[in-house]
């Protein structure tokens, strides 16, 4: 298995590389449009190296999170910036050099400059894509269908409304959903404390109103609703009918008492259902399927019936079946996700429920070490979502976004003369204490959200025989 070590240096690097890219379209357009460059930093902060060439500083900051191309021909030069040529600790009398006279930049070469820092994320994500296409994504059951896999019968209102396993969401909230990765967005970004659902069964379609909750991460869900999940066998407990039965580590159960569970907490249900009866077990083993018979046996502990195996739940990804969705189809889905959120963000009725969604730079990474931990390949895909997310995200017209840049740029070609520097200068720096203190707000809450309850809650043991299932009726 991977080590911790070679994750956090996948994390700095492929975290880098996307920062690099931003940057690098930047400095490129304004060094081919005869721009003046001072500094060209990956990271924020004192810097860990530095060396100019040129008239350019290159340099890497102590803190990974962001980067800059300074750029003084164009208004403004916030304070984010700091010195171009070194790290802060020069002598005081040379921390200000003499004023230079550069000469003035047409708008449209501002407007250029600002645009291509998203033009280079939006090229990168291109060319991740392509290596996702071609190496091909694992799947998993929940992004290449929207089927019902659990359904809870008792406290629940999806079975009270006649959503059964197997059923397909074809809407949430009128939004059409392909896959559960739809769902969960469309239901995450609703208002109110209800989802409409869109179910189709048997070429029957029918709607139903189901109750939502908050997940552990603050985020509305359907809690007694999910998608369908493999049950891969991870280990067999001796004496137990698992074991009596024939089953073994890596088969699949496809069928148990002639019913095809859709999930392990539906097949927990339907081995639970059974308790004392034997019964007829379908186990696909490399491939090719072997008829077995196994009798749950009920446990007083956990007041319901067991075979006896433990679950695979780090399996979900189907490395044998991948998917190779084309450079456009993901970069296209990344962007459909982000506008779809910037539209809830933007609708007095779900803007709450949009910004309880929102993750800060702890969650980004706590996202890159989980897929580096299940793929490389994962790892690049999640990539491509975050350079597409930054390239819009920095369009947006805010002063101290790229997006700010090109309003300045138009209000320049509108006026025949640019806006006053104290003016930019003073914008900037105020929208940048504001977003400085947005990453510690969202910093803080994914601390609370996904941090801290690792440290208050006893590890659990593994394997775990099935996690429990809702009570039946």
């Amino acid at each position: 298995m991977i080590s911790t070590a070679l994750i956090w240096l996948g994390i700095l690097f492929l975290f880098s590389a996307t920062i690099f890219v931003h940057e690098a379209g930047h400095f490129l357009v304004a060094k081919a449009l005869g721009l003046v460059a001072d500094a060209f930093s990956i990271g924020m902060g004192p810097a860990l190296w530095q060396k100019k060439i040129g008239e350019t500083t290159y340099r890497i900051g102590c803190l990974p999170v962001g980067g800059y191309v300074a750029l003084p021909q164009l208004d403004p030069n916030s304070f984010l910036e700091g010195p171009a040529d070194g790290d802060g600790g020069e002598d005081p009398a040379k921390a200000d050099p003499p004023p230079r006279r550069l000469p003035p930049i047409p708008p449209w070469k501002k407007v250029a400059v600002a645009l291509a820092g998203a033009a280079g994320n939006i090229v990168f994500a291109f060319a991740l894509g392509v290596v996702v296409w071609l190496a091909g994504k694992p799947c998993e059951l929940a992004e290449t269908n929207n089927l019902v896999g659990f359904v809870a019968r008792e406290g629940g209102t999806a079975w009270q409304q006649g959503i059964r396993e197997g059923d397909a969401i074809l809407a949430v909230n009128g939004t059409p959903t392909a896959n559960w990765e739809e769902i969960f967005s469309a239901v995450a970004l609703s208002s109110g404390n209800e989802a409409r659902l869109s179910v189709v069964r048997g070429g029957e379609t029918f709607d139903v109103a189901v109750a939502l909750a908050d997940s552990p991460l603050g985020v509305k869900c359907i809690p007694d609703l999910d998608g369908e999940n493999p049950c891969l066998v991870a280990a067999v407990y001796p004496g137990s009918a698992a074991a009596a039965a024939g089953i073994a580590p890596g088969d699949r159960i496809v069928s148990f008492g002639g019913v095809e569970p859709r999930s392990r907490s539906h097949l927990a249900r339907l081995v639970d259902e059974a308790a004392g009866t034997e019964t007829d077990i379908v186990l696909l083993r490399n491939g090719r399927p072997i008829a077995s018979r196994a009798t749950p046996q009920y446990d007083p502990a956990l007041e319901r019936a067991l075979i006896g195996i433990a679950f695979n739940t780090r399996a979900d990804l189907d490395f044998a079946r991948k998917s190779h969705p084309t450079p456009w189809a993901q970069v296209k889905s990344h962007a459909g996700g982000i506008f779809r959120f910037l539209k809830a963000l933007s609708t007095p009725k779900t803007a709450g429920a949009a910004a309880g969604a929102v993750g800060g730079p702890i969650l980004i990474f706590a996202m890159f070490f989980t897929m580096l931990k299940l793929s490389f390949v994962m790892a690049l895909w999640f990539t491509g979502f975050l350079n597409v997310n930054l390239a819009i995200m920095n369009l947006l017209p805010l002063p101290v976004l790229d997006g700010g840049q090109v309003v300045f740029g138009i209000l320049e070609m509108l006026r025949g003369r640019p806006l006053p520097r104290e003016v930019t200068n003073r914008l900037v720096n105020t929208f940048a204490m504001l977003l400085i203190g947005l990453f510690l707000l969202l910093s803080y809450r994914d601390t609370v959200r996904s941090v801290l309850p690792h440290f208050r809650r006893a590890p659990e043991a593994e394997p775990v025989i099935f996690s429990p299932p809702p009570a039946d009726e």
